[in-house]
C-alpha cells in the first residue's frame, strides 16, 4: 500500500513550540508527530510512502532519510511554492497507479489502514473520507451521508442549520483512486488548489465520495491547546488503545429509557427528548478508553408507525441533543423488525423472528465485527430484563436501571443484572467510579 503524507505546513500557530521546524515536526513523546504517522502506517503493510515537502527546509529529509530505518521507502515531493491542499496531487499523477492514502502532516493518529482500504474498495469510491463524531458538531463542518455511506453533502459551519443532522466530522484523512489523479496532466503546469472545494466537493457532486465513519483517534495538533491534549492523551494511551487493530471495550447503551425519555414509541423526532445527565453521562464515556454504542428496537417501523427516514430523523436529532452537551455515540444499531402481526398499517416484510431483536445479539455481533469488541470487557446497560438478557447472551457485564420502563420485569424477569442503578449517569460513575 502507498501512503501520501502532506508535510510542507510551517505550523504558524504552532511557533511557541516548534520554533523553526516544519509542523509534521512537532514533538509528542520524544517523536515527530510525523513518525507516529509513518509508524502508524508501516504497522499496517504500507510500505511505499510519498512525503510533500517545502523547499525552504531540510529537516525532514534529514530526520527521515530513504525510509529504510522506519521499514519503508521514502520519495520527496518538493513544493517549490506553495500548492495549496490538494496542488500536491498533481506532483505525483505520474507516479501512483493504484488507490491510495492521502494524509495532513499535523494529525496525530494510530488507525488500522487496512480496514479502511478495504472499506474505500468494497464501495468503488473515487474518494473515501475517514470520518468520525466529535463533541462540538455544531461548531465543525460535517458530512452527510446515505444509508450506504455516500457523502451527499458536506455542511459548513458556518451555515445556519435548521434541521437535524448526523454528527460525522471529516478527520483529513483520505483513501484516493487512480481515477482522481487521471484528471491532471503532468505536462500542465501545476496549479494551487484546495482540496475539499477544489477536488472534494466535484467528487461528492459527481457520487463518487464516500465516508468510512470510524471510533478511531485522529486529532490535529495545529494549536497549542490542541497540542497539550493530544499529549496528555499520548501519555494516557488513549490513541493506541483506539485503534480498530487492538481490540475495543464498549459500554452498550439501550435507548428508549436510557438515553432519552421513556415513552410508549418515540415515532417522530418531536418525542426525542433527553433524559437529563444521559448525554453527561456518555460524554465521559468518550473521555475513556469504552466506546458508546447504541443497541434499539424499534419494532415502530414493522409497524407502520414511522418509516426508516423518520427513524433516520429522530436518530439526527439525537446526535444533536447530545452533540450540544459535548457527547456522542460511536455507533448505532437498530432492529426495525416484529415478530407479532395485526397491527393497521404494518410491514410484512419486516414481521419475522430475525437473529438481531433483543435479546439475540445480532446487533452487538455487528458491532463486535466492526469495531473489534471484547464482550468480555464490555458492559450492557438497559432499563429493562430484556436489556439485561441480551448482554448476558453477549457475555458482557449487565446493569439494570431503575428510572426508565415503569416495568423492567415484564420480559425476561428471570435475567439477573450484575449491578442495579436508576439513572445511566449513576450506572456510569459506578463503572468508573465516583463523580
Amino acid at each position: 500500500m502507498i501512503a501520501l503524507i502532506q508535510a510542507g505546513g510551517a505550523g504558524t500557530r504552532l511557533k511557541s513550540i516548534t520554533g523553526d521546524l516544519p509542523k509534521p515536526m512537532v514533538d509528542i513523546f520524544g517523536k515527530p508527530i510525523l513518525q507516529w504517522q509513518i509508524e502508524s502506517m508501516v504497522a499496517s503493510g504500507i510500505s511505499e510512502i510519498f512525503l510533500v515537502v517545502s523547499h525552504k527546509t531540510n529537516a525532514i529529509q534529514d530526520y527521515f532519510g530513504d525510509g529504510s530505518k522506519f521499514g519503508c521507502t521514502i520519495h520527496y515531493i518538493v513544493e517549490n511554492e506553495p500548492l495549496g491542499s490538494g496542488g500536491a496531487l498533481q506532483l505525483v499523477a505520474d507516479k501512483i497507479d493504484e488507490d491510495f492514502f492521502l494524509c495532513f502532516g499535523d494529525l496525530m493518529l494510530d488507525i488500522d489502514w487496512r480496514k479502511f482500504m478495504g472499506a474505500h474498495k468494497k464501495s468503488g469510491a473515487i474518494l473515501t473520507a475517514f470520518a468520525h463524531p466529535n463533541s462540538h458538531p455544531y461548531d465543525s463542518d460535517l458530512l452527510a451521508t446515505d444509508e450506504n455511506g455516500k457523502i451527499i453533502a458536506v455542511l459548513s459551519k458556518n451555515q445556519p442549520r435548521d434541521f437535524f443532522y448526523e454528527n460525522l466530522t471529516n478527520a483529513g484523512i483520505y483513501c484516493v483512486s487512480p481515477f482522481l489523479l487521471d484528471t491532471f496532466d503532468p505536462e500542465d503546469k501545476p496549479i494551487k488548489m484546495d482540496f475539499e472545494k477544489d477536488l472534494l466537493f466535484p467528487t461528492v457532486a459527481c457520487g463518487g465520495a464516500y465516508a468510512y465513519r470510524s471510533s478511531e483517534y485522529v486529532k490535529d495538533a495545529g494549536t497549542p491547546d490542541r497540542y497539550e491534549s493530544i499529549t496528555k492523551d499520548c501519555k494516557n494511551g488513549v490513541i493506541s488503545a483506539k485503534s480498530l487493530k487492538n481490540p475495543q471495550k464498549a459500554i452498550f447503551l439501550d435507548r428508549d429509557g436510557t438515553i432519552n425519555v421513556f415513552g410508549n414509541f418515540v415515532t417522530d423526532a418531536s418525542k426525542m427528548k433527553l433524559i437529563p445527565g444521559a448525554a453527561k453521562a456518555i460524554s465521559r464515556i468518550n473521555r475513556s478508553p469504552y466506546l458508546a454504542v447504541c443497541i434499539t428496537n424499534q419494532p415502530v417501523i414493522a409497524r407502520g408507525e414511522t418509516t426508516f427516514e423518520g427513524l433516520k430523523e429522530i436518530h439526527n436529532k439525537m446526535e444533536v441533543l447530545l452533540g450540544q452537551e459535548g457527547a456522542y455515540l460511536d455507533g448505532l444499531y437498530f432492529c426495525p423488525h416484529h415478530p407479532d402481526k395485526g397491527f393497521p398499517g404494518e410491514v410484512p416484510e419486516l414481521k419475522i423472528d430475525c437473529n438481531c431483536r433483543k435479546p439475540k445479539i445480532g446487533m452487538l455481533l455487528e458491532a463486535k465485527k466492526r469495531f473489534n469488541i471484547d464482550f468480555s470487557a464490555s458492559w450492557f446497560i438497559g432499563d429493562t430484563c430484556q436489556d439485561v438478557q441480551t448482554g448476558i447472551n453477549a457475555g458482557c457485564r449487565t446493569i439494570l436501571l431503575t428510572g426508565g420502563d415503569p416495568h423492567p420485569y415484564a420480559k425476561y424477569g428471570d435475567a439477573k443484572p450484575d449491578f442495579t442503578c436508576k439513572t445511566l449517569e449513576e450506572a456510569v460513575n459506578y463503572i468508573f467510579g465516583g463523580e
